[in-house]
């Protein structure tokens, strides 16, 4: 008998093979334990089995029509997706691609990217050590800026703490320093293990709204839970992953890894480190230095910056000396555009770099070009970053005057610096003219004042227009000093009036200086010499019948008069109605008990400048009322 060809070709050419071949199995299988199954059930079985492999997610919320006279046409979308009519709405995702990737469930447009990456990669915390640091209950007590700190540090050990902080890729200076004394570390919230801190290292703030950075953790620094912080051995692995993790495709990464806002230790402990060739890792972390290193270098002209060498506008390794004023201003323009579109290029290739050493197609490219499409690019001056060139061309005056400032105040005798010659001593306008002679040798006093004012004269937005030198000092100094110093100035200007009214009296005085013995001097000779003054000149245009002339020294001796009764009062530690009230003038340092509070005038200058500045704030005696709340 002739057997009967089976056309094999045919058979394995059904679409549906898999389907009835399973459907029958299944059916088998549970007659074999006695259970009746139809083929309706066993289809069913046979879906979840296979079909279900994959999940289907549905974009529908730019459908939502939640603008006015717009139509929600979620349901609309939704129909025509199951249908295969609308791309971009519905995604299929394999379900074990969720196992990959944990933690990603609300990130499912980015796991069917991501989940080879995650299978092919290991964790960074297989590779390197991440540590969230110390937490302190109450901040005031502990932390301070460091210019608040006087430069002898005995009385409590200060070290520098990274705690999170500004948008800053790379490179980050920070600000801030920590009370590391025993008492201080005993009353911590949670110290941690103190192994972890003082070492080189990564570290990047939690909580941003531009996203993902990454900067050096220099040695000797302590960090906080707000600035964990990620060590690897080899100082090469440490700057190639500085690059890897500041790239387009790890910040997409992370952002699946991501919760409610916050790039907690997790993101950085699971985040899958390719390690490539030798050759790419070394392109990257020579990409990753080289901006670091751009940033840390234009910082050495920023004041507050603890690497502050000198102004930009008097680095020789950046303009050339023997240039004007406004030649300097193109030189620093110029340098500044080269050096941002050096970080533009670097930044750029080591996103190509990155992109390469995870093999990430182009199609994959395009989809995280979309959905990070403002994210934030590289910036070499961040403090004036969207600021213009008008702008950028201000502050380098305004930086150059405000160190010249500096330079007066910290090189006088007592920190005490007047603005009129009453008192006997230089004005302080004279000897910011001396400094800044220092600071352009060579250069005509003159020409190089008319210089400066021609550029105060100017103007920018933010910035106030100035007539003279003078003015700037009497009337702009002040508030922009508190403000670069991030309302927590050294240099207080005392006056016997407030914001740009003309005062017959003014002083600047150095924070670190100025203690019970100053305060008592800045009364008994700065003050009363002025007084005294004022009289002798009352007195000579009565005896010359300038009645006018009179009348208005009069005043003047009245305003300074209620200057020093008011400067008394803090002196003195005068009280009255409710504890921090308009008429409290003490000291009330909030972390300590009202007996170890001082009396009168006697500051712990450790308490830091918002404690210290608030009865002179309060009592209305400085230039700017407000800058340091």
């Amino acid at each position: 008998m002739a057997s009967k060809r089976v056309n094999v070709k045919a058979i394995l050419a059904d679409a549906d093979l898999r389907r009835k071949l399973m459907v029958s199995t299944i059916q088998a299988t549970q007659a074999r334990e006695g259970i009746d199954t139809s083929p309706e059930q066993a289809d069913r079985a046979y879906y979840v089995v296979s079909e279900g492999e994959k999940a289907a997610f549905f974009a529908l919320e730019p459908f939502k029509g939640i603008k006015r006279g717009e139509i929600d046409r979620r349901h609309e979308m939704f129909a025509r997706a199951l249908r295969g009519e609308s791309q971009g709405v519905r995604s299929d995702i394999a379900r074990r691609d969720f196992s990959v990737i944990d933690g990603s469930p609300l990130a499912y447009d980015r796991v069917g990217l991501l989940a080879k990456v995650f299978r092919d990669h290991v964790a960074v915390e297989r590779r390197a050590k991440t540590f969230q640091g110390v937490i302190t209950g109450v901040d005031d007590p502990y932390i301070r800026c460091h210019w608040e700190i006087t430069p002898r540090r005995e009385s409590r050990p200060w070290k520098t703490l990274h705690k999170g902080g500004g948008f800053s890729r790379f490179y980050y200076d920070s600000e801030l320093v920590l009370d590391w004394s025993d008492k201080a570390q005993g009353e911590f919230h949670r110290l941690r293990d103190p192994a972890i801190y003082f070492k080189r290292g990564l570290t990047w703030p939690r909580r941003t709204q531009k996203g993902f950075n990454l900067r050096r953790l220099p040695e000797g620094c302590v960090f906080s839970d707000k600035g964990p912080a990620v060590f690897f051995d080899a100082p090469e692995m440490e700057d190639f992953f500085l690059g890897v993790a500041n790239s387009l495709f790890a910040e997409f990464v992370m952002r699946t890894l991501m919760s409610f806002g916050s790039w907690e230790l997790t993101v950085v402990r699971r985040f899958p480190l390719a390690l490539g060739t030798d050759q790419q890792r070394k392109r990257i972390a020579v990409l990753a230095v080289a901006i670091h290193d751009a940033k840390a270098h234009w910082d050495l002209g920023n004041e507050v910056s603890t690497r502050f060498t000198s102004p930009w506008l008097v680095r020789e390794d950046l303009v050339d000396g023997t240039r004007g004023l406004a030649e300097r201003l193109d030189l620093l323009a110029n340098f500044e555009g080269n050096e941002q579109t050096k970080i533009e290029t670097a930044f750029s290739d080591l996103d190509d770099a990155v992109f390469d050493l995870y093999r990430v197609s182009e199609k994959t490219k395009d989809a995280i070009r979309r959905t990070l499409p403002g994210r934030p690019g590289e910036v070499l001056w961040q403090q004036m970053d969207g600021k213009s060139t008008e702008q950028k061309r201000m502050e380098h005056v305004w930086r150059l005057l405000s160190c010249a400032v500096k330079r007066v105040i910290e090189a006088d005798d007592d920190g005490i610096v007047p603005f009129s010659q009453a008192t006997g001593e230089t004005r302080v306008v004279d000897r910011v003219r001396q400094e800044l002679a220092a600071l352009f040798p060579g250069r005509d006093e003159s020409q190089l004042e008319v210089e400066i004012v021609n550029e105060l004269k100017r103007g920018a937005k933010g910035y106030r227009k100035c007539a003279s030198l003078d003015d700037w000092l009497a009337n702009a100094f002040f508030e922009y000093h508190a403000s670069l110093y991030k309302s927590r100035p050294i240099f207080w200007h005392i006056a016997s009036s407030q914001g740009t009214a003309p005062f017959a009296f003014g002083v600047l005085v150095h924070f670190h200086r100025f203690d019970k013995n100053r305060i008592a001097q800045l009364r008994a000779h700065y003050v009363r010499d002025t007084i005294e003054e004022l009289r002798r000149e009352v007195g000579l245009a009565d005896k010359a019948g300038r009645a006018d002339d009179r009348v208005e020294l009069r005043a003047k001796v009245e305003e300074v008069q209620a200057l020093d009764k008011s400067l008394q009062q803090i002196q003195e530690g005068h009280h009255e109605g409710t504890e921090g009230g308009d008429r409290d003038f003490r000291i009330l340092t909030p972390w300590k008990e009202p007996s170890a509070r001082p009396r009168g005038w006697n500051p712990d200058f450790d308490d830091g400048v918002k404690v210290n500045i608030a009865p002179f704030d309060r009592a209305g005696v400085l230039r700017v009322v407000g800058v340091a709340r």
